[in-house]
């Protein structure tokens, strides 16, 4: 997948829900979107009230992230902050109905439905109760349209297949611009061994682009 990394030199189109959300156009981000249920509401609302007291006590608005921090504090915000919010994703709390064979197809197919057309994906992996994916919008599609896209097709399809009804996707999904070449390597990795990570031998799925059911070797050789 060609690579534009993010340029502080050029606009950034910012807005915030409960996270902070920057934006350029044609760049690739690594995305996590949710299941509903996945982690507890009062866990992740402590998780929040951390977070903003973090950032101000280190003069941060939390609208604006840790990007104008020294690497060193911004390294200790990734450690703090991002990779906890992964960790509580990888206790597999919740119905985790992505783990069923079924209900992983027809998410795999929402997410390579529009490669090359909308959208270039990259690496992506299903876990029982989130995903993570490399994206880069082409032309002017927007990440928002993308993931409102496969967020809204996939409920309306896993939901009566799997015999539920209500809210199948937690509304806000984390996104970051990435930064480097090395910062997109890393990210690369950590989708491959998410799986293992989570301790999954079974109940997932690894693609790369409109290739799925990867090894996490295949995707690494890429």
């Amino acid at each position: 997948m060609p690579f534009t990394p993010y340029n502080e030199d050029e606009t950034i189109h910012r807005h915030r829900l409960d996270l902070p959300h920057w934006r350029q156009w044609n760049r690739t981000y690594f995305i996590t979107t949710r299941l509903a249920d996945s982690v507890p509401l009062p866990v992740m609302e402590n998780w929040k009230v951390q977070r903003r007291l973090w950032l101000a006590q280190h003069g941060i608005h939390a609208d604006a992230g840790p990007d104008s921090l020294p690497e060193t504090e911004r390294n200790e915000f990734h450690r703090e902050f991002t990779a906890r919010f992964h960790e509580l994703l990888d206790a597999g709390q919740g119905e985790c109905i992505l783990a069923r064979p079924d209900v992983a197809e027809i998410l795999s197919a929402q997410l390579i439905s529009a490669h090359e057309t909308t959208y270039q994906i990259d690496a992506w992996v299903i876990i029982p109760n989130h995903i993570h994916a490399l994206v880069e919008p082409l032309e002017k599609h927007t990440l928002g349209s993308i993931l409102q896209s496969w967020k809204g097709a996939s409920a309306r399809l896993i939901n009566p297949a799997a015999g539920r009804s209500g809210r199948l996707w937690q509304p806000e999904t984390f996104d970051h611009i990435v930064r480097s070449e090395p910062q997109l390597n890393h990210f690369l990795r950590y989708i491959a061994s998410n799986p293992a990570k989570a301790g999954l031998r079974e109940g997932y799925a690894l693609g790369l682009g409109n290739r799925t059911g990867l090894t996490a070797e295949e995707v690494l050789q890429k």
